[in-house]
């Protein structure tokens, strides 16, 4: 890498490499908030939550992609992300994305004792996030 802002960015998924290249910065959530990663941040893992992964790989170029679940471990010059579901905005239904976005919020408006409450909720980020991603 020629630029020293720059660190690796690796994101796989159990089907493919997602992304792999260059990044002065990488932003997405965790189960702590959203973080926002540059270039000798400390080591660190942590827990993916859904929302929108936003890899900026200078300054005029930055992409966006909706990230659901997963871990990230974070070295000072490289940042790998190891993702159960991540997808550019190109490759997300988003009829598909808002129907399930209804049905979970059904399913949490109903209250019924027989509903996973903590799964429906998951569905309902993932939906949210799909359809930001495409906005």
């Amino acid at each position: 890498m020629d630029n020293e802002k720059q660190f690796t960015l690796k994101i796989i998924t159990p089907d493919r490499v997602f992304y792999e290249g260059p990044a002065e910065m990488v932003e997405f959530n965790t189960t702590e908030g959203e973080i926002g990663v540059y270039r000798q941040h400390i080591p660190l893992t942590v827990i993916i939550r859904p929302g929108i992964l936003t890899i900026t790989e200078s300054a005029d170029s930055v992409k966006e992609a909706a990230l659901h679940e997963g871990f990230a471990t974070i070295m000072p010059d490289a940042v790998t992300i190891m993702a159960e579901i991540i997808e550019w905005p190109a490759e997300i239904d988003l009829q598909r994305a808002e129907a399930a976005r209804q049905r979970a919020q059904e399913r949490l408006e109903k209250k019924e004792t027989a509903t996973d409450i903590a799964r429906a909720e998951t569905a309902l980020q993932r939906a949210i996030c799909r359809i930001e991603a495409v906005h």
